[in-house]
């Protein structure tokens, strides 16, 4: 009987690149497996001409769509779910589809009410990254691999559309492309905009056949126009050019190199081959360790726990990160 494998991780963009490698050891598993991927709308973009995926679902959390959804799982009679993190509205929907092996995280009520398998995380002991986590669902159901390199799929077509972006904002062919990421959502701690420009400073006053590519949708109006003061034929805001998730991933595979804190553009550069230099803190949940980009080009800077134990709170929740890592550590890391 076909293996039919639905596996689900609605939340945010860097979360969804750390299930492709399970989604790909599955792939390599079960050869002749229907695989299915439950997300939100806008992290489907990162699962796009994955030839591992046989149908991208989507839940939009902000309509009412949860019948709807339901309906679609129950009609593709799947034989085993993989709920990659705890998410009460798709374990209800996975147990009133019908999806018989159900495997979730933790034991949440929910997930007992609905007779869901379990996969401890063991309260993050020892600690392991996100994908490792995510790849152990796999493991239950017959996977055998280590192997979690990420990786996202571009069309010649989607690369060439990235490229004509960048040539419309000013951008020339023939020098390097550096994104300078200054947002990360609140999803960890980051540099200050004043710090960035200093990076800015730094990498110009260092190579000036490198350009410097603004794609953060947070970046205020005031952090723009002090970056292209520096110079206004080095620097280029794309922010107009990204309708969608898929037109920031095309722009992505054109660069040389990005920069940013642990957000999902890093580890979609990371999944392209981009090489990467990351921020991390020293917080466990927040550290390299755990989420570090996995690429072969990946540079993951992390605080040191001497600084950490010094200059921030015990709980962590008071965080002196802005000083934590040196403009020059970053630029060390540059070629």
């Amino acid at each position: 009987m076909q293996k039919r494998i639905l596996i689900v991780r609605t939340d945010r963009v860097g979360d969804v690149v750390m299930i492709t490698p399970m989604i790909r050891e599955i792939r390599r598993t079960f050869p002749d497996a229907f695989i299915a991927t439950l997300t939100n709308p806008n992290s489907a973009d990162v699962l796009i001409n994955n030839p591992n995926v046989n149908e991208i679902i989507t839940d939009d959390l902000k309509k009412d769509s949860f019948s709807e959804v339901t309906a679609k799982l129950r009609s593709l009679k799947f034989s085993d779910g993989l709920l990659v993190m705890p998410t009460e509205r798709a374990a209800y929907q996975m147990f009133l589809a019908g999806v018989k092996n159900r495997i979730g995280v933790g034991r949440k009520l929910y997930e007992v009410i609905t007779f869901m398998k379990s996969v401890s995380r063991n309260k993050y002991i020892p600690l392991r990254h996100e994908a490792d986590y995510c790849m152990d669902l796999a493991r239950v159901i017959g996977v055998s691999s280590d192997n979690l390199t990420p990786e996202i799929f571009l069309t010649p077509e989607e690369k060439e559309l990235g490229l004509n972006s960048l040539i419309a904002s000013g951008s020339r062919i023939n020098r390097r492309k550096i994104i300078i990421h200054t947002g990360s959502g609140g999803s960890s701690r980051n540099w200050s905009e004043e710090k960035y420009l200093k990076l800015i400073e730094s990498i110009l006053n260092r190579d000036q056949n490198s350009e410097i590519i603004l794609t953060a949708k947070e970046m205020t109006d005031d952090f723009v126009v002090k970056a292209k003061a520096m110079s206004n034929e080095l620097i280029f805001d794309v922010r107009d050019s990204v309708i969608r998730l898929r037109d920031l991933i095309n722009i992505i595979s054109n660069c040389d190199l990005l920069i940013a804190a642990s957000t999902g553009p890093l580890h979609i550069a990371s999944a392209l081959g981009i090489k990467t230099i990351g921020l991390y803190c020293h917080r466990p949940m927040n550290c390299s360790r755990h989420w570090g980009a996995l690429g072969m080009n990946a540079v993951n800077l992390e605080i040191s726990k001497s600084y950490c134990d010094a200059n921030c709170s015990d709980d962590k929740e008071n965080c002196n990160f802005e000083n934590g890592i040196g403009i020059d550590e970053v630029i060390n890391f540059l070629n």
